[in-house]
Protein backbone atom coordinates (compact mmCIF):
# COMPACT_ATOMS: atom_id res chain seq x y z
CA UNK A 1 0.00 0.00 0.00
CA UNK A 2 1.36 3.45 -1.15
CA UNK A 3 0.76 6.54 1.07
CA UNK A 4 1.91 10.07 0.33
CA UNK A 5 1.86 12.69 3.08
CA UNK A 6 1.94 16.37 2.39
CA UNK A 7 2.65 19.20 4.66
CA UNK A 8 4.09 22.77 4.58
CA UNK A 9 7.09 21.77 5.56
CA UNK A 10 9.39 18.40 5.36
CA UNK A 11 12.65 17.66 6.34
CA UNK A 12 14.32 15.76 4.26
CA UNK A 13 17.81 13.89 4.42
CA UNK A 14 20.01 14.79 0.95
CA UNK A 15 22.68 12.17 1.84
CA UNK A 16 24.93 14.75 3.56
CA UNK A 17 22.95 16.47 6.21
CA UNK A 18 19.07 17.23 6.90
CA UNK A 19 17.45 19.76 4.22
CA UNK A 20 13.73 21.62 4.67
CA UNK A 21 11.08 21.32 1.43
CA UNK A 22 9.01 23.75 1.78
CA UNK A 23 5.60 22.58 0.28
CA UNK A 24 7.23 19.00 0.64
CA UNK A 25 5.79 15.36 0.46
CA UNK A 26 6.90 11.83 1.69
CA UNK A 27 5.91 8.77 -0.26
CA UNK A 28 6.15 5.16 1.27
CA UNK A 29 5.07 2.00 0.06
CA UNK A 30 4.85 -0.46 2.57
CA UNK A 31 7.23 0.29 5.77
CA UNK A 32 9.59 1.96 3.23
CA UNK A 33 10.01 6.20 1.90
CA UNK A 34 10.17 5.52 -1.85
CA UNK A 35 10.54 9.54 -2.06
CA UNK A 36 10.84 12.57 -0.59
CA UNK A 37 10.72 15.96 -2.42
CA UNK A 38 8.30 18.72 -3.34
CA UNK A 39 4.74 17.85 -3.12
CA UNK A 40 4.08 19.30 -7.32
CA UNK A 41 6.17 16.50 -7.84
CA UNK A 42 5.05 13.56 -6.28
CA UNK A 43 1.30 14.90 -6.57
CA UNK A 44 1.82 12.91 -9.96
CA UNK A 45 1.83 9.77 -8.44
CA UNK A 46 -0.91 7.31 -7.43
CA UNK A 47 -1.57 6.67 -4.04
CA UNK A 48 -3.72 4.75 -1.68
CA UNK A 49 -3.84 7.03 0.73
CA UNK A 50 -3.11 10.71 1.25
CA UNK A 51 -2.68 12.34 4.33
CA UNK A 52 -2.39 16.07 3.80
CA UNK A 53 -1.69 17.71 7.36
CA UNK A 54 -2.06 21.15 6.44
CA UNK A 55 0.56 23.88 7.85
CA UNK A 56 2.74 21.42 9.53
CA UNK A 57 6.83 20.12 9.87
CA UNK A 58 6.80 16.30 9.20
CA UNK A 59 10.73 15.76 10.28
CA UNK A 60 12.04 12.26 11.25
CA UNK A 61 10.30 9.84 13.90
CA UNK A 62 11.75 11.43 17.33
CA UNK A 63 14.23 8.65 19.16
CA UNK A 64 14.15 8.50 22.60
CA UNK A 65 16.59 6.32 24.12
CA UNK A 66 15.98 7.35 27.77
CA UNK A 67 12.56 7.32 27.64
CA UNK A 68 10.40 7.33 30.92
CA UNK A 69 8.00 4.49 30.96
CA UNK A 70 6.67 4.55 34.32
CA UNK A 71 3.70 7.40 36.08
CA UNK A 72 6.48 10.40 36.83
CA UNK A 73 8.26 11.18 40.20
CA UNK A 74 10.67 13.55 38.88
CA UNK A 75 7.55 15.89 39.85
CA UNK A 76 8.23 14.74 43.81
CA UNK A 77 11.89 14.71 43.76
CA UNK A 78 13.47 17.44 41.85
CA UNK A 79 12.20 20.26 43.99
CA UNK A 80 13.53 19.28 47.29
CA UNK A 81 16.59 20.35 49.64
CA UNK A 82 18.80 17.51 50.71
CA UNK A 83 17.62 17.14 53.84
CA UNK A 84 13.98 16.45 52.28
CA UNK A 85 15.85 14.87 49.35
CA UNK A 86 17.33 12.38 51.99
CA UNK A 87 13.72 10.71 52.45
CA UNK A 88 13.60 9.74 48.73
CA UNK A 89 15.91 6.94 48.98
CA UNK A 90 15.53 3.40 50.21
CA UNK A 91 16.35 3.24 54.05
CA UNK A 92 18.78 0.29 55.45
CA UNK A 93 15.46 -0.57 57.52
CA UNK A 94 13.53 -0.77 54.40
CA UNK A 95 16.46 -2.81 52.29
CA UNK A 96 15.87 -5.53 54.25
CA UNK A 97 11.91 -5.96 53.26
CA UNK A 98 11.27 -3.92 50.43
CA UNK A 99 7.65 -4.67 48.66
CA UNK A 100 6.54 -3.96 45.17
CA UNK A 101 4.17 -1.06 45.35
CA UNK A 102 2.49 -2.03 42.02
CA UNK A 103 1.38 -5.62 41.29
CA UNK A 104 2.16 -7.37 37.86
CA UNK A 105 -1.33 -5.75 36.10
CA UNK A 106 -0.70 -2.18 37.74
CA UNK A 107 2.56 -2.30 35.68
CA UNK A 108 1.07 -2.93 32.66
CA UNK A 109 -1.21 -0.17 33.23
CA UNK A 110 1.87 2.35 33.95
CA UNK A 111 3.51 0.82 31.13
CA UNK A 112 0.64 1.51 28.81
CA UNK A 113 -0.08 5.02 30.08
CA UNK A 114 3.84 6.17 29.46
CA UNK A 115 4.13 4.67 26.06
CA UNK A 116 0.92 6.64 24.83
CA UNK A 117 2.77 9.52 26.12
CA UNK A 118 5.12 8.43 23.74
CA UNK A 119 3.25 8.35 20.48
CA UNK A 120 1.10 11.67 21.69
CA UNK A 121 4.56 13.53 21.74
CA UNK A 122 6.18 12.51 17.92
CA UNK A 123 8.41 9.42 19.68
CA UNK A 124 8.75 6.74 17.37
CA UNK A 125 12.04 4.28 18.88
CA UNK A 126 12.63 4.46 22.45
CA UNK A 127 14.49 2.92 25.28
CA UNK A 128 13.11 2.56 28.29
CA UNK A 129 13.83 4.11 31.88
CA UNK A 130 11.45 3.39 35.27
CA UNK A 131 11.89 3.54 38.71
CA UNK A 132 13.00 1.07 41.11
CA UNK A 133 11.80 3.00 43.92
CA UNK A 134 8.61 1.65 44.16
CA UNK A 135 9.79 -1.92 42.72
CA UNK A 136 11.37 -4.40 45.66
CA UNK A 137 14.27 -4.54 43.43
CA UNK A 138 14.37 -4.22 39.56
CA UNK A 139 12.25 -5.45 36.28
CA UNK A 140 11.35 -8.72 35.78
CA UNK A 141 11.65 -11.09 32.64
CA UNK A 142 7.53 -11.35 33.08
CA UNK A 143 7.52 -6.99 33.45
CA UNK A 144 9.57 -6.88 29.37
CA UNK A 145 7.02 -9.36 28.15
CA UNK A 146 4.34 -7.41 28.80
CA UNK A 147 5.59 -4.18 27.77
CA UNK A 148 6.69 -5.46 24.55
CA UNK A 149 3.01 -6.33 23.86
CA UNK A 150 1.31 -3.26 24.87
CA UNK A 151 4.41 -1.49 22.63
CA UNK A 152 3.79 -3.79 19.51
CA UNK A 153 0.07 -3.64 20.29
CA UNK A 154 0.14 0.49 20.12
CA UNK A 155 2.59 0.39 17.26
CA UNK A 156 6.08 1.87 18.37
CA UNK A 157 9.49 0.56 17.71
CA UNK A 158 10.81 -0.35 20.98
CA UNK A 159 14.44 -1.33 21.95
CA UNK A 160 13.84 -3.02 25.12
CA UNK A 161 15.26 -5.65 28.16
CA UNK A 162 15.01 -5.82 31.82
CA UNK A 163 16.68 -3.64 34.49
CA UNK A 164 19.02 -5.79 36.92
CA UNK A 165 21.32 -4.48 39.44
CA UNK A 166 23.21 -5.94 42.37
CA UNK A 167 22.54 -3.06 45.15
CA UNK A 168 20.68 0.09 45.34
CA UNK A 169 20.99 3.36 47.13
CA UNK A 170 20.20 3.53 50.88
CA UNK A 171 20.04 5.89 53.58
CA UNK A 172 21.19 4.63 57.29
CA UNK A 173 20.16 5.79 60.65
CA UNK A 174 23.00 8.05 60.36
CA UNK A 175 21.57 9.91 57.40
CA UNK A 176 24.47 8.88 54.85
CA UNK A 177 23.91 7.45 51.31
CA UNK A 178 25.71 4.10 50.49
CA UNK A 179 25.47 1.60 48.31
CA UNK A 180 24.16 -2.06 49.97
CA UNK A 181 24.42 -5.32 48.00
CA UNK A 182 22.70 -8.52 46.94
CA UNK A 183 24.95 -10.55 44.70
CA UNK A 184 22.70 -12.90 44.02
CA UNK A 185 19.60 -10.88 43.02
CA UNK A 186 22.02 -9.44 40.56
CA UNK A 187 23.26 -12.56 39.21
CA UNK A 188 19.10 -13.43 38.82
CA UNK A 189 18.57 -9.91 36.38
CA UNK A 190 20.98 -10.79 34.24
CA UNK A 191 20.08 -14.30 33.60
CA UNK A 192 16.49 -12.20 33.05
CA UNK A 193 17.80 -10.01 30.64
CA UNK A 194 19.27 -12.94 28.55
CA UNK A 195 16.73 -14.70 28.53
CA UNK A 196 14.25 -12.05 27.47
CA UNK A 197 16.86 -11.67 24.56
CA UNK A 198 16.20 -15.01 23.86
CA UNK A 199 12.36 -14.08 24.06
CA UNK A 200 12.56 -11.40 22.14
CA UNK A 201 14.73 -13.77 19.16
CA UNK A 202 11.60 -16.02 18.80
CA UNK A 203 9.48 -13.38 18.17
CA UNK A 204 10.87 -11.89 15.55
CA UNK A 205 8.73 -8.86 15.67
CA UNK A 206 10.35 -6.08 13.55
CA UNK A 207 9.30 -3.36 16.44
CA UNK A 208 11.42 -5.13 19.28
CA UNK A 209 14.65 -5.63 19.66
CA UNK A 210 16.42 -6.69 22.97
CA UNK A 211 19.39 -4.91 24.53
CA UNK A 212 20.64 -5.06 28.04
CA UNK A 213 19.68 -2.17 30.24
CA UNK A 214 21.72 -2.72 33.41
CA UNK A 215 20.53 -0.16 36.54
CA UNK A 216 22.89 3.15 37.50
CA UNK A 217 26.74 2.25 37.93
CA UNK A 218 27.39 2.48 41.45
CA UNK A 219 24.56 -0.41 41.94
CA UNK A 220 26.35 -3.01 39.68
CA UNK A 221 29.44 -4.45 41.05
CA UNK A 222 32.48 -5.06 38.91
CA UNK A 223 31.73 -8.64 38.65
CA UNK A 224 27.98 -7.90 37.08
CA UNK A 225 29.49 -5.04 34.51
CA UNK A 226 32.08 -8.26 33.04
CA UNK A 227 29.09 -10.40 33.44
CA UNK A 228 26.99 -8.13 31.03
CA UNK A 229 29.50 -6.61 28.88
CA UNK A 230 30.56 -10.78 27.72
CA UNK A 231 27.29 -11.17 27.01
CA UNK A 232 26.88 -8.03 25.02
CA UNK A 233 30.06 -9.25 22.95
CA UNK A 234 28.77 -12.92 22.56
CA UNK A 235 25.25 -11.92 21.31
CA UNK A 236 25.91 -8.17 19.73
CA UNK A 237 23.75 -6.94 21.71
CA UNK A 238 23.55 -3.00 22.61
CA UNK A 239 24.08 -2.09 26.10
CA UNK A 240 22.79 1.31 28.05
CA UNK A 241 24.58 1.83 31.74
CA UNK A 242 23.72 4.83 33.49
CA UNK A 243 26.74 6.34 34.42
CA UNK A 244 28.96 9.77 34.81
CA UNK A 245 26.14 11.10 36.07
CA UNK A 246 26.52 12.51 39.62
CA UNK A 247 29.17 13.56 42.04
CA UNK A 248 27.81 11.21 44.73
CA UNK A 249 28.05 8.24 41.98
CA UNK A 250 32.00 9.36 41.17
CA UNK A 251 32.88 9.75 44.82
CA UNK A 252 31.46 6.26 45.81
CA UNK A 253 33.14 4.36 43.19
CA UNK A 254 36.39 5.93 43.58
CA UNK A 255 36.29 5.20 47.52
CA UNK A 256 35.26 1.75 46.95
CA UNK A 257 37.24 0.55 43.84
CA UNK A 258 40.04 2.66 43.43
CA UNK A 259 38.62 4.31 40.17
CA UNK A 260 36.45 6.40 38.55
CA UNK A 261 33.53 5.51 36.92
CA UNK A 262 35.28 6.06 33.59
CA UNK A 263 37.62 3.78 34.29
CA UNK A 264 35.35 0.77 35.78
CA UNK A 265 33.52 1.18 32.53
CA UNK A 266 36.35 0.54 30.18
CA UNK A 267 38.31 -1.82 32.92
CA UNK A 268 34.64 -4.51 32.51
CA UNK A 269 35.44 -4.71 28.93
CA UNK A 270 32.22 -2.35 27.75
CA UNK A 271 33.35 0.40 25.99
CA UNK A 272 32.32 -0.23 22.46
CA UNK A 273 30.33 1.41 20.23
CA UNK A 274 27.59 -0.44 21.28
CA UNK A 275 27.29 1.35 24.36
CA UNK A 276 25.09 3.95 25.47
CA UNK A 277 25.61 5.94 28.47
CA UNK A 278 23.16 8.42 30.04
CA UNK A 279 23.73 11.47 30.90
CA UNK A 280 27.85 11.29 30.87
CA UNK A 281 28.41 14.67 32.25
CA UNK A 282 30.58 14.28 35.01
CA UNK A 283 33.57 14.19 33.09
CA UNK A 284 37.34 15.39 33.87
CA UNK A 285 36.03 18.55 32.11
CA UNK A 286 33.22 19.15 34.70
CA UNK A 287 33.79 22.08 36.54
CA UNK A 288 33.01 19.93 39.92
CA UNK A 289 35.60 17.56 38.37
CA UNK A 290 38.63 18.93 37.26
CA UNK A 291 37.43 21.85 34.41
CA UNK A 292 39.99 20.69 32.01
CA UNK A 293 40.10 17.89 29.20
CA UNK A 294 42.81 15.34 30.32
CA UNK A 295 41.37 13.09 28.02
CA UNK A 296 38.14 11.09 29.50
CA UNK A 297 35.96 12.79 26.47
CA UNK A 298 38.35 11.34 23.98
CA UNK A 299 38.00 8.03 25.56
CA UNK A 300 34.20 8.08 24.68
CA UNK A 301 34.70 9.24 21.52
CA UNK A 302 37.33 6.31 20.70
CA UNK A 303 35.45 3.90 21.86
CA UNK A 304 32.14 5.01 19.84
CA UNK A 305 30.34 5.47 23.01
CA UNK A 306 27.12 7.43 22.29
CA UNK A 307 26.07 9.71 25.21
CA UNK A 308 22.16 10.04 25.61
CA UNK A 309 21.92 13.58 26.55
CA UNK A 310 18.73 14.70 28.37
CA UNK A 311 18.86 18.37 28.49
CA UNK A 312 15.50 19.30 30.05
CA UNK A 313 16.13 16.27 32.84
CA UNK A 314 19.54 17.82 33.92
CA UNK A 315 18.08 21.19 33.73
CA UNK A 316 15.66 20.25 36.74
CA UNK A 317 18.39 18.49 38.57
CA UNK A 318 20.78 21.16 38.37
CA UNK A 319 23.04 18.98 35.67
CA UNK A 320 24.69 20.66 32.62
CA UNK A 321 27.13 19.15 30.27
CA UNK A 322 30.12 20.68 29.76
CA UNK A 323 30.16 21.14 26.84
CA UNK A 324 27.38 19.80 24.31
CA UNK A 325 29.19 21.62 21.44
CA UNK A 326 32.74 20.02 23.24
CA UNK A 327 31.79 16.68 23.06
CA UNK A 328 30.76 17.08 19.48
CA UNK A 329 33.95 18.53 18.71
CA UNK A 330 35.98 15.87 19.60
CA UNK A 331 33.67 13.23 18.16
CA UNK A 332 31.13 11.94 20.38
CA UNK A 333 28.19 10.55 19.42
CA UNK A 334 25.24 12.36 20.81
CA UNK A 335 21.94 11.34 20.91
CA UNK A 336 18.56 12.58 23.01
CA UNK A 337 16.88 10.82 26.00
CA UNK A 338 13.94 12.88 27.73
CA UNK A 339 14.56 10.59 31.27
CA UNK A 340 11.50 12.44 32.71
CA UNK A 341 7.71 13.69 32.68
CA UNK A 342 6.78 14.67 29.60
CA UNK A 343 8.71 12.62 27.22
CA UNK A 344 8.90 16.03 24.82
CA UNK A 345 11.99 16.32 23.06
CA UNK A 346 11.20 19.64 21.74
CA UNK A 347 10.95 21.13 25.10
CA UNK A 348 14.56 18.74 25.52
CA UNK A 349 16.07 20.97 22.67
CA UNK A 350 14.91 24.32 23.53
CA UNK A 351 16.27 23.60 27.27
CA UNK A 352 19.33 22.40 25.62
CA UNK A 353 19.69 25.39 23.02
CA UNK A 354 19.86 27.68 25.42
CA UNK A 355 21.90 26.29 27.98
CA UNK A 356 24.33 26.11 25.35
CA UNK A 357 24.18 29.84 24.64
CA UNK A 358 24.63 30.60 28.27
CA UNK A 359 27.41 28.71 29.13
CA UNK A 360 29.69 30.56 25.67
CA UNK A 361 28.14 33.54 26.18
CA UNK A 362 26.90 33.66 22.67
CA UNK A 363 23.66 33.62 20.61
CA UNK A 364 25.07 31.91 18.02
CA UNK A 365 26.55 28.91 19.99
CA UNK A 366 22.82 27.47 20.54
CA UNK A 367 23.67 24.58 18.44
CA UNK A 368 20.43 23.64 17.41
CA UNK A 369 21.33 21.84 13.85
CA UNK A 370 23.63 19.80 16.34
CA UNK A 371 20.82 18.70 18.64
CA UNK A 372 18.16 17.80 15.42
CA UNK A 373 21.37 16.04 14.39
CA UNK A 374 21.72 14.35 17.81
CA UNK A 375 17.92 13.70 17.57
CA UNK A 376 17.93 11.77 14.49
CA UNK A 377 20.76 10.55 13.27
CA UNK A 378 22.81 10.38 16.41
CA UNK A 379 19.82 8.44 17.55
CA UNK A 380 19.73 5.96 14.95
CA UNK A 381 24.10 5.92 15.01
CA UNK A 382 23.67 4.21 19.12
CA UNK A 383 21.00 2.54 17.70
CA UNK A 384 22.89 0.57 14.93
CA UNK A 385 19.82 1.63 12.32
CA UNK A 386 21.00 3.78 9.81
CA UNK A 387 17.60 3.24 8.15
CA UNK A 388 15.72 5.11 10.96
CA UNK A 389 16.58 8.93 11.82
CA UNK A 390 16.05 10.28 8.33
CA UNK A 391 13.52 10.99 5.17
CA UNK A 392 14.67 9.67 2.39
CA UNK A 393 14.05 7.23 -0.25
CA UNK A 394 15.14 3.82 1.46
CA UNK A 395 14.49 4.92 4.58
CA UNK A 396 12.21 2.91 7.21
CA UNK A 397 8.93 5.10 7.54
CA UNK A 398 8.87 5.94 10.58
CA UNK A 399 7.74 9.97 11.39
CA UNK A 400 6.56 12.52 12.76
CA UNK A 401 4.62 15.98 12.28
CA UNK A 402 4.20 18.67 14.46
CA UNK A 403 1.24 21.52 13.81
CA UNK A 404 2.47 25.23 13.11
CA UNK A 405 -1.07 26.53 11.92
CA UNK A 406 -2.19 27.29 16.33
CA UNK A 407 -2.18 31.00 16.34
CA UNK A 408 -0.79 30.78 20.00
CA UNK A 409 2.49 29.28 17.51
CA UNK A 410 2.77 32.80 16.24
CA UNK A 411 4.29 33.57 12.47
CA UNK A 412 6.36 30.62 10.86
CA UNK A 413 10.06 31.91 10.35
CA UNK A 414 12.12 28.78 9.90
CA UNK A 415 10.25 25.50 10.80
CA UNK A 416 12.12 23.98 13.38
CA UNK A 417 13.27 27.32 14.84
CA UNK A 418 9.85 28.20 15.40
CA UNK A 419 8.68 24.55 16.68
CA UNK A 420 11.80 25.08 19.49
CA UNK A 421 10.76 28.31 20.32
CA UNK A 422 7.28 28.76 20.08
CA UNK A 423 5.76 24.71 20.33
CA UNK A 424 6.40 21.77 22.57
CA UNK A 425 6.07 18.15 21.22
CA UNK A 426 2.49 18.46 22.20
CA UNK A 427 2.04 19.82 18.67
CA UNK A 428 2.69 16.42 17.14
CA UNK A 429 -0.21 15.41 14.92
CA UNK A 430 1.14 12.55 13.24
CA UNK A 431 3.30 9.46 14.99
CA UNK A 432 3.87 6.93 12.13
CA UNK A 433 6.33 3.52 12.88
CA UNK A 434 7.05 1.58 9.78
CA UNK A 435 4.37 2.93 8.02
CA UNK A 436 1.48 2.89 9.72
CA UNK A 437 -0.04 5.85 12.02
CA UNK A 438 0.20 5.32 15.47
CA UNK A 439 -1.39 8.39 16.89
CA UNK A 440 -3.14 11.16 14.58
CA UNK A 441 -4.52 14.37 16.31
CA UNK A 442 -4.03 13.41 19.46
CA UNK A 443 -5.91 10.29 18.70
CA UNK A 444 -4.19 6.43 19.33
CA UNK A 445 -6.21 3.56 17.82
CA UNK A 446 -7.86 1.11 20.54
CA UNK A 447 -6.77 3.48 23.32
CA UNK A 448 -8.79 5.46 25.79
CA UNK A 449 -6.96 8.16 26.67
CA UNK A 450 -9.61 9.21 29.36
CA UNK A 451 -9.83 6.25 31.03
CA UNK A 452 -6.06 5.83 30.83
CA UNK A 453 -5.38 9.10 32.27
CA UNK A 454 -7.87 8.53 35.21
CA UNK A 455 -5.73 5.16 35.91
CA UNK A 456 -2.55 6.92 36.17
CA UNK A 457 -3.30 9.70 38.12
CA UNK A 458 -5.02 7.00 40.89
CA UNK A 459 -1.11 4.80 40.32
CA UNK A 460 0.52 7.86 40.87
CA UNK A 461 -1.31 8.71 44.09
CA UNK A 462 -0.72 4.86 45.28
CA UNK A 463 3.05 5.67 44.32
CA UNK A 464 3.28 8.95 45.99
CA UNK A 465 1.80 7.36 49.60
CA UNK A 466 4.27 4.77 49.60
CA UNK A 467 7.33 6.85 50.01
CA UNK A 468 7.21 7.49 53.96
CA UNK A 469 7.96 3.67 54.81
CA UNK A 470 11.16 3.94 52.43
CA UNK A 471 12.35 6.98 54.43
CA UNK A 472 14.79 6.62 57.32
CA UNK A 473 12.57 9.36 59.23
CA UNK A 474 9.64 7.84 58.44
CA UNK A 475 8.18 11.46 57.55
CA UNK A 476 4.67 11.66 55.93
CA UNK A 477 3.43 12.67 52.60
CA UNK A 478 2.45 16.05 53.14
CA UNK A 479 6.01 16.69 54.99
CA UNK A 480 7.85 15.16 52.28
CA UNK A 481 6.51 16.80 49.37
CA UNK A 482 4.76 19.85 50.97
CA UNK A 483 2.97 21.74 48.70
CA UNK A 484 3.74 25.21 46.44
CA UNK A 485 1.08 27.03 48.96
CA UNK A 486 -0.55 25.80 52.10
CA UNK A 487 -3.73 23.72 51.28
CA UNK A 488 -6.96 25.70 51.94
CA UNK A 489 -8.97 24.19 54.94
CA UNK A 490 -11.96 24.45 52.91
CA UNK A 491 -11.05 23.04 50.36
CA UNK A 492 -11.06 19.59 49.39
CA UNK A 493 -8.53 18.37 47.85
CA UNK A 494 -7.03 14.75 48.23
CA UNK A 495 -4.16 15.49 50.38
CA UNK A 496 -4.96 18.00 53.43
CA UNK A 497 -2.14 20.01 55.75
CA UNK A 498 -1.53 17.92 57.99
CA UNK A 499 -2.82 14.19 56.96
CA UNK A 500 -0.48 11.34 57.32
CA UNK A 501 -2.87 8.66 55.84
CA UNK A 502 -4.07 9.11 51.93
CA UNK A 503 -6.62 6.90 49.80
CA UNK A 504 -5.68 3.86 47.40
CA UNK A 505 -6.80 3.24 44.00
CA UNK A 506 -10.08 1.09 45.64
CA UNK A 507 -10.74 3.92 48.11
CA UNK A 508 -9.05 2.31 51.40
CA UNK A 509 -7.03 4.35 53.46
CA UNK A 510 -3.14 3.28 53.18
CA UNK A 511 -0.37 4.25 55.22
CA UNK A 512 2.33 6.87 53.49
CA UNK A 513 6.40 5.75 52.52
CA UNK A 514 9.12 7.95 51.27
CA UNK A 515 11.75 7.30 48.60
CA UNK A 516 15.03 8.78 46.76
CA UNK A 517 17.58 11.89 46.62
CA UNK A 518 18.63 14.17 44.31
CA UNK A 519 18.91 12.08 41.13
CA UNK A 520 18.94 8.94 43.34
CA UNK A 521 14.69 8.42 43.00
CA UNK A 522 14.96 7.99 39.20
CA UNK A 523 17.26 4.63 39.05
CA UNK A 524 18.05 3.38 35.62
CA UNK A 525 15.13 0.51 35.58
Amino acid sequence: MKTLVTASWVIAHDGRSHVEIPDGAVLIDGDTIVDVGERAELDRHQADERIDLGDAVVTPGLIDLDALTDIDHLILDSWASPELAAGFTWSTEYFAAPRAVFDAAQRRTVREYALAQLALHGITSYMPIASEVHSDWAETYEDLVAMAEVSTRLGLRAFLGPSFRSGVNVIGADGKRTVRFDEEAGRRGLADALRFLDHTAQLADPLVTGVLLPCRIETLTPDLLRDAARAADQRGALVRLHALQGMSERDYIQHTYGRTPLQLIADSGLLSDRLIVPHGVVLDVHPEVLGSDTGDVAVLADAGVSIAHCPLTNARYAHNLHTFAGYRAQGVNLCLGTDSFPPDLIRGIDVGTQVAKLQAGDLGQGHLTGYFDALWTGGATALHRQDLGRLAAGATADLAAFALDDFRMGVTEDPLRTLVLNGTARDAVLTMVAGKVVMRNGSIPGVDLTALRRAGQQLFDVMRAAYPERDCRRRPVNELFPPVFPLSSQGGGRWCVGCSVSRGVDGSSRGIDGGAERGIARQSV
